[in-house]
């Protein structure tokens, strides 16, 4: 008897032990795999915290430096989401209130007061639903209208936002009255035919907007135009100013902008949409209190949160992270609705709920913006497992990031590896900042929790992302008959230099491609992009899929990564150019992207200025787009020379200051931004504005004073039109 349960027993032990084995077999290749790329790639030249934890058993699978406090960039949206759904609930709503004077008849409103509660998800058309809704509550008609957005304090910008300055979307500021995310539409629409005045709108239409500046419509290949937001002259309404060249037959452009005041912008939209339904309005509109005892006239409610944190996680809103963060601290300690109050909310719930202390990590605002915040990945990882514990908000809050493949910022990235559909994460980027974190089971039907970060890494974003999705494809990979090392090895693949007649014959196809612009070859681009081993033929592809589809943001990534100073990229494919008579493609598409305001694109321009510093032809092309770059985006220009080693920053000075003189820009709208820069939060950012503006002033007056060399005046280079119109000439 006893002989017969000790060979059980001993059976039970060998399966365990055979059903242990390979588990213990895919932790040590998935080990060796991480370890390859962090140790190979360009993720040694950085600082990186990463952890890897099984939440199987809870063990650390993986891990290098976890504890390291790093810039997490918008990986910080995952606290902020985790507070917000365990304090205020999946089933939370936002409320809009709508209130006329006790005496209200007859449908005669003496004011109709408006009243937030923080909403992040009011757009024009749900607004257009709830005048409706005013309408079947019977108001005909409304002398003064008051906006309230008392529920939160009168602070727009949280800290951090503050090192940064300007127009653009991402920066909009906080209010409890908000409308479109805070940021307006601003449309261009081209005339029937070249030479005509271009259309400029804002989308939604109020007084509260004074549109200025004009638009010409351009070739079908001239795109390059401008448009700035600011406060007007009264302090008031929004100054939108346009400018430039959009082509023909390329249908609508649109720019989105922020706003500065939320309350006045929402009451103005309410406004002119009560008068498209009919109604009079014939005062004024103020901000101001609701006060006591006015009766309701109608109240609107938001989606529940669970829903309003997947337009935060997905897609990365700092608008909606930064509202939430008010909305914690007006719940939780009463309004108005603080920032500090917001962190102190989150603060509280990372300390007594998940386990991490106040002062182990800096959070200084719920979207992560800049350098204001530090986490490290055990930190982060440790959260993720707590909310996976957390049956009654897990499904919501795990729902709220971005599919691998599929979906949110990760829709086209780790595309053919095991990672698809199998990893749920949430990025982060900022300038040398990149950070992935999130869920994955893997193929071997493990599940983890991960966080990748790394800062301070040379370079553009674009030089690590592919290696981070690498270690994403390893851990999915787990278990799968190819292994951690496979996955790594197919999102790596080696560059392989093919014959350059080959590279000449595709060069004619692929710009020929471009030329046409036509986004039914999106797909079949992307697919050649992908599997292309060739680096220069992959450049040419990505410039082709950008051509065709310029408003997508994966086409101007994919351009971005795949545009290379190196020779084996440029290099031949300006060889191949000039044998095949065709003006260089992809240098044109990053002077366009750079001119529209994209840092990334800038600081990609530099590496071609320093490589061409010694061909007169194209150096002297190159110093003439600077120009237009610093006349139509100095502030981008600006950032992007302020992260270039200061060792290459030289040959960049000398080329912008060689193409102000040329186009007698010496007064260049580039001048105001390093005088405003001077000012800046960041003293990093004043002291390098004060020197690059005294080196500035110095050379262009050196280069302007009589008896200094003659600039050279390049002509644009004539090259036949593969089909169709030319690409753009270097100079046209």
């Amino acid at each position: 008897m006893r002989t017969s349960h000790l060979a059980t027993l001993c059976c039970i032990v060998s399966l365990h032990a055979w059903a242990a084995a390979p588990k213990a077999q895919d932790r040590e290749a998935l080990r060796k795999a991480m370890e390859s790329v962090l140790a190979k790639t360009t993720l040694q030249s950085a600082r990186v915290t990463v952890q890897v934890r099984s939440l199987d058993d809870g063990s650390v699978v993986f891990a290098r430096d976890p504890e390291e406090l790093l810039n997490p960039a918008s990986n910080v949206k995952l606290y902020t989401a985790a507070a917000a759904i365990s304090r205020l609930g999946p089933e939370y709503r936002f409320e809009t209130d709508f209130l006329v004077d006790p005496d209200f008849k007859d449908g005669k409103a003496k004011t109709l007061y408006i009243r937030g509660r923080g909403d992040p998800t009011v757009t024009t058309e749900r607004l257009y639903g709830m005048v409706g809704e005013l309408l079947h509550a019977g108001l005909k008609e409304v002398q003064d209208i008051v906006v309230d957005d008392g529920w939160f304090d009168g602070e727009r910008l949280p800290p951090g936002f503050d090192q940064e300055y300007g127009d653009k979307a991402y920066l909009a500021p906080t209010g409890a009255l908000s409308l479109n995310w805070n940021t307006v539409g601003v449309f261009l629409r081209p005339a029937e035919a070249a030479g005509g005045k271009a259309t400029i709108e804002v989308d939604p239409p109020s007084d509260y907007f004074v549109v200025e500046g004009e638009v010409t419509t351009g070739t079908n290949t001239q795109r390059r135009f401008t448009v700035s937001s600011a406060l007007d002259k009264d302090r008031v309404r929004q100054k939108i100013e346009a400018k430039g060249v959009v082509p023909v037959d390329k249908g609508t452009w649109s720019v989105w902008k922020k706003i500065d005041q939320p309350a006045l912008y929402f009451g103005f939209t309410v406004k002119a949409l009560l008068q498209q339904r009919g109604l009079k309005v014939k005062g004024r509109l103020r901000a101001g209190s609701v006060p006591y005892a006015q009766k309701m006239l109608y109240q609107a409610q938001s989606d529940t949160l669970d829903i309003v944190l997947k337009k935060l996680n997905k897609h990365s809103s700092n608008f909606v992270a930064e509202q939430l963060i008010k909305t914690l601290g007006a719940e939780g300690r009463g309004a108005p609705g603080s920032h500090a109050k917001g962190i102190d909310v989150v603060e509280d719930f990372l300390e007594r709920d998940v386990g991490i202390a106040r002062g182990s990590y800096v959070m200084k605002n719920g979207s992560g913006l800049n350098d204001a915040n530090r986490f490290s990945a055990a930190q982060t990882t440790r959260l993720l497992a707590y909310m996976m514990d957390r049956f009654q908000v897990m499904p919501e809050y795990i729902s709220s990031v971005g599919i691998a493949g599929k979906d949110g910022t990760l829709k086209y990235r780790f595309e053919g590896s095991d990672a698809v559909g199998r990893l749920r994460a949430k990025t982060g980027t900022l300038e040398t900042v990149s950070a992935l974190s999130g869920y994955v089971q893997s193929v071997g039907g493990e599940r983890f929790v991960f966080s990748i970060m790394v800062n301070d890494f040379p370079g553009r974003a674009g030089t690590v992302v592919p290696n981070i999705d690498a270690l994403g494809a390893a851990i999915a990979a787990s278990g799968s008959a190819g292994g951690p090392s496979a996955a790594v090895a197919a999102l790596t693949p080696p560059s392989v230099v093919g014959p350059f007649e080959e590279l000449k014959a595709r060069l004619q196809t692929y710009v020929g491609l471009a030329q046409k612009g036509e986004r039914r070859n999106v797909a079949l681009l992307r697919t050649a992009w992908r599997s292309e081993k060739d680096p220069a033929v992959r450049a040419i592809i990505a410039d082709a899929l950008y051509q065709s589809d310029p408003r997508e943001a994966a086409s101007v990534r994919v351009l971005l990564d795949s545009a290379l100073a190196s020779d084996d990229v440029y290099g031949r494919i300006k060889k191949a150019s000039t044998e095949a008579g065709f003006d260089v493609p992809v240098l044109p598409s990053l002077v366009e992207l750079a001119a529209a305001g994209n840092v990334d694109a800038a600081a990609r321009l530099f590496e071609f200025v320093r490589v061409d510093a010694s061909d007169e032809r194209s150096s002297a092309w190159l110093s003439e787009q600077l120009a237009v770059v610093a006349t139509d985006a100095p502030q981008e220009l600006l950032l992007a020379l302020k992260s270039t080693p200061e060792a290459d920053r030289g040959v960049i000075i000398d080329s912008l200051v060689r193409g102000l003189v040329k186009a007698a820009q010496p007064e260049a709208p580039l001048w105001g931004v390093l005088r405003q820069a001077q000012g800046a939060a960041d003293p990093s950012m004043a002291v390098f504005a004060r020197g690059l503006e005294a080196t500035l002033s110095q050379k262009v007056a050196e280069a302007r004073a009589p008896g200094a060399p003659t600039l050279v005046t390049v002509p644009p280079a004539a090259a036949p039109p593969v089909s169709g119109n030319a690409a753009p000439a270097p100079g046209g």
